[in-house]
């Protein structure tokens, strides 16, 4: 019994069943990660990152066993093939452990708002605390061997001005006012995660054997490359800067160092996470072309998401989420 005396909400026990699964299958990328990163400093980085996700795993075990609840399978050794030569270079090893601390972040802030119980909230603001941590370290690291992109500067206004005119919003046509610091600054944050995603689905698809598997990441390939032009043309057009790529800093290995399950289930989580910034990105989009090209890129990515989940289903890789009892049934 759990030291609260009280049940799990759903929204409780959704968070801690998605982390499970997604700091086990963090940990195999940074277990074989850790053994190939060359860098002193890269590499202390993710022995820091290996720490803080054993200690949140051990955690939600710890969750699931007071609950009498099964803990879910995830990803463990048979996932990782630590063997593997290196596939990724340590630049991008230390921009994805970076991209993942903003996608943890992130996650960790909405499970500590929809958690109730004080043992749950307790382990969600740690959480929160831990990726903070390594978010500055990853970046501290950046910053000092000068490879941090940062996003375009705009100039200090000299006073406060308002909108006055109905144009600022529903220019759909002809010409277009620039954009503003909020449309720039959500652009360039979305094309950086789809540089380390399109780098990391390239390198899965270069290793990876299943044919299904690798027509799925050609598909979300060929929707990072297509939601990377527009949104690059976008900065172009305002003569504003852009984030590196990162397709040349993966290896000529063709060695998986992970197993098919974990990099179809890896990719399908970058694009859901991908939904979720462009659905931010819209929202706060007052130039109605910039809002409807990140709604269109949605759409893109729910499609490319759906196909995961048939996939994986398929597979008999997809573990099932609690859900509700059949009052239905019950009552027969």
């Amino acid at each position: 019994m759990n030291q609260n005396n009280e049940r799990l909400t759903s929204s409780e026990i959704s968070n801690i069943w998605t982390h499970y699964l997604r700091e086990t299958m963090g940990l195999c990328v940074i277990k074989y990660m850790l053994i190939t990163i060359q860098d002193p400093e890269i590499h202390k980085v993710f022995k820091t990152a290996y720490g803080l996700c054993e200690k949140h795993i051990n955690k939600l075990k710890e969750l699931f066993l007071q609950e009498n609840f099964p803990v879910p399978k995830g990803f463990n050794e048979e996932d990782v093939n630590l063997d593997a030569p290196p596939l990724f270079t340590d630049l991008f090893c230390l921009n994805y452990i970076h991209a993942m601390t903003m996608h943890g972040s992130q996650s960790y802030s909405l499970a500590f708002t929809l958690s109730i119980r004080q043992d749950i909230r307790d382990f969600y603001y740690q959480c929160n605390l831990d990726t903070m941590d390594l978010y500055n370290q990853s970046i501290a690291v950046l910053i000092a061997k000068k490879l941090l992109d940062k996003p375009p500067y705009y100039s200090t206004p000299d006073k406060i001005h308002f909108i006055k005119n109905l144009d600022y919003v529903t220019d759909l046509i002809g010409s277009k006012r620039t954009m503003n610091a909020i449309e720039c600054g959500n652009i360039y944050f979305n094309l950086e995660k789809s540089m380390v995603t399109k780098g990391c689905i390239i390198a899965f698809k270069q290793v990876c054997k299943d044919k299904a598997i690798t027509r799925f990441l050609e598909k979300c390939i060929n929707a990072a490359n297509k939601h990377i032009g527009i949104f690059t043309t976008l900065l172009l057009k305002e003569d504003l800067h852009l984030p590196r790529s990162f397709d040349s800093e993966i290896t000529n290995s063709n060695v998986a160092p992970f197993s098919e399950k974990l990099m179809l289930f890896h990719s399908g989580f970058l694009f859901a996470a991908a939904i979720s910034y462009y659905g931010s990105a819209a929202i706060y989009s007052m130039r109605a072309d910039i809002a409807i090209q990140c709604e269109k890129a949605i759409i893109d990515d729910l499609l490319v998401y759906s196909n995961f989940g048939k996939l994986i289903i398929k597979k008999h890789w997809m573990e099932q989420p609690p859900y509700a009892d059949d009052r239905k049934i019950l009552n027969n």
